[in-house]
C-alpha cells in the first residue's frame, strides 16, 4: 500500500561542519522566538535559516524569510556546506534520551514516501491542522523546492523492518553522531544495500502509515505537488514532488513515547473565568486542591498524580488566573453520550482532548470553530509546570492539564478515518531537523 523508497539525500558536509549540533534544530513549529534567535546566532549555516528565517521590517515580496532561505540553500550547496549523496540510501536514525530517570533509544527510518490523498486510506492523519500554517509552509516550499524536515509517521512493524535495518547498520560507526541542547544523542547511518531497499519496499507495501507529527507539512506537500503539476510541463509520475521526506517509526518500538499537550488559553473574559467552575459542575465532579506559594509545587504534583490515577474516567486539570487553587475535573458517567449522541463518533468520545474541545471549550466557554482555528489564542506545552507558569504573569488566563493520548487511541481513530482535535498528541522527542534534506527538483 505505502510506497517507501531510498533516495540521494542532502546532508551537511562533516569536513565543513565539525559539530553537527551547531547546525541542527528541532522542527520549526516547536521553536520559540527566543530559541529562533539563539539558533541564528549559533552558526551561520544553522538550518534555522532555511526553516524559520528571521523577519525584518523591510521584508518585501522579493526579499523575505522564504526568499532568503532559498538563497542560503543554493549558496550552501554551491560552497559544499551541503552535499548530495552519490547513491540512493535509506537512512537509519536513532535518538537516545532519558525520561523518568530511564535511558530509552528510539529508532526510525528516514526515506521517501509516495504522496497519497488521505481518502485513499494509505497514509492517515489523526489531527486537525491550522490553515494559515499550511499556506506559509507552501510559500517556503515554492521558494526552496526541498523538504528540510521529515514528517514523523508510524506503522505496524509486522515484518520486523527496523530489525533488518539495525542488523545492517549498527555494525558500522554512524555517519552522524551528535548531542543536542536537551542532551539527546542522535545518530544516523546510511543503508545502501539494494537488497535491503527492495525488502523494505515490499514490506511497506503491506502496511498503512499513520502521521504522528507533521500534518501541516504533509498537507503542504500535497498542495505543492498539485502546484508543480499545474506549472511544470515536465511533471510526470517520476517527478520528485510525488514523494515526501518521512521518518518512519514502529508502533512497537520501546522508545515510542507520547506526552500530553496541555492547553493554555488567552483572552478569556473575567466573567467566564469566574463562572467556569460552576458551569463545569454540571458535567464534571470537581475537586479543588488549594495551595500557598510554598506548597504550590506539592499541590501540582498531587494534581498530576490524581490525573494519572483517574485516567480511565476522563480527568482534566484546571488552573485559573487569579486563583490559588488547582481543580481536578472528572467527567460524570454518560455525559458525552447524552450530550452528543451520534454527532461525535464512538472512537472519539472517550478521548480527553475530545471532552476538552467539545464540552469545555465549545459548550462551557462558548468557543466557535474560528476561535479554535486561531493558533494565536491557544498555546501548547508538554510541561505542566510551564503551562501553569504562563498563567501567573497574566499572559494567559486558563491552563488545562491533560493525561497523554495513548498510541492505541491514535491507531483506532486514524484507522477509522477520523480526526482528533489539534495537538492531541506530543510525540517525544521530536524528530530532529537537518539530518537529511530531500531535494524536490529533478
Amino acid at each position: 500500500m505505502a510506497v517507501v523508497i531510498p533516495f540521494k539525500g542532502i546532508l551537511y558536509n562533516p569536513l565543513k561542519i565539525k559539530d553537527m549540533s551547531e547546525v541542527l534544530t528541532p522542527p520549526y513549529d516547536v521553536i520559540s522566538e527566543q530559541e529562533q534567535r539563539a539558533f541564528h546566532a549559533r552558526h551561520p549555516q544553522n538550518i534555522i535559516r532555511l526553516i524559520l528565517g528571521e523577519q525584518t521590517t523591510s521584508d518585501s515580496e522579493k526579499d523575505n524569510p522564504h526568499t532568503r532561505a532559498a538563497a542560503y540553500y543554493k549558496e550552501w550547496l554551491n560552497d559544499g556546506i551541503l552535499l548530495r549523496d552519490n547513491v540512493p540510501s535509506l537512512y537509519l536514525s536513532s535518538v537516545e534520551f532519558i525520561i523518568n530517570n530511564k535511558k530509552i533509544i528510539r529508532y526510525g527510518l528516514i526515506a521517501l514516501v509516495g504522496l497519497e490523498p488521505f481518502e485513499k486510506g494509505i497514509i492517515l492523519p489523526h489531527e486537525r491542522t491550522f490553515s494559515k500554517v499550511k499556506s506559509e509552509r507552501l510559500d517556503l516550499m515554492k521558494a526552496c523546492h526541498a523538504n528540510f524536515s521529515p514528517i514523523f509517521s508510524l506503522y505496524q512493524d509486522e515484518n520486523d523492518i527496523l530489525s533488518l535495518l539495525k542488523d545492517s547498520a549498527l555494525i558500522n560507526e554512524p555517519d552522524m553522531d551528535l548531542v543536542n541542547d536537551k542532551g539527546h544523542r542522535h545518530k544516523l547511518w546510511r543503508v545502501t544495500d539494494t537488497n535491503i531497499h527492495q525488502h523494505v519496499n515490499n514490506a511497506m507495501k503491506q502496511t498503512r502509515l499513520f502521521i504522528a507529527d507533521g500534518h501541516h507539512r504533509y498537507e503542504t506537500a500535497l498542495d505543492y505537488k498539485n502546484w508543480v503539476a499545474s506549472n511544470d510541463t515536465n511533471f510526470d509520475e517520476n517527478h520528485p514532488s510525488n514523494y515526501v521526506l518521512m521518518y518512519l517509526c514502529s508502533m512497537q518500538d520501546p522508545g515510542m513515547i507520547i506526552l500530553p499537550a496541555h492547553r493554555i488559553l488567552k483572552y478569556i473574559p473575567d466573567t467566564e473565568i469566574n463562572q467556569f467552575i460552576k458551569k463545569a459542575e454540571g458535567y464534571f465532579d470537581v475537586t479543588s486542591i488549594p495551595f500557598s506559594e510554598e506548597t504550590r509545587s506539592k499541590a501540582l504534583n498531587e494534581l498530576l498524580d490524581s490525573l494519572k490515577s483517574n485516567a480511565p474516567r476522563n480527568s482534566i486539570g484546571v488552573y485559573l488566573k487569579g486563583k490559588s487553587l488547582f481543580y481536578l475535573l472528572i467527567l460524570k458517567p454518560n455525559v458525552m453520550e447524552a450530550k452528543f449522541g451520534k454527532t461525535i463518533p464512538d472512537a472519539l468520545k472517550p478521548l480527553d482532548v475530545t471532552v476538552l474541545t467539545q464540552l469545555v471549550f465549545m459548550e462551557i466557554l462558548g468557543f466557535t470553530k474560528e476561535r479554535l482555528d486561531d493558533k494565536q489564542l491557544i498555546a501548547y506545552s508538554s510541561n505542566p509546570e510551564e503551562a501553569v507558569s504562563l498563567v501567573d504573569p497574566g499572559s494567559y488566563d486558563i491552563a488545562f492539564i491533560l493525561n497523554p493520548t495513548r498510541i492505541e487511541q491514535v491507531r483506532t481513530v486514524a484507522g477509522e478515518g477520523l480526526i482528533m482535535p489539534r495537538k492531541s498528541t506530543y510525540f517525544y522527542p521530536k524528530v530532529i531537523t537537518g539530518q537529511v534534506i530531500n531535494p524536490l527538483t529533478p
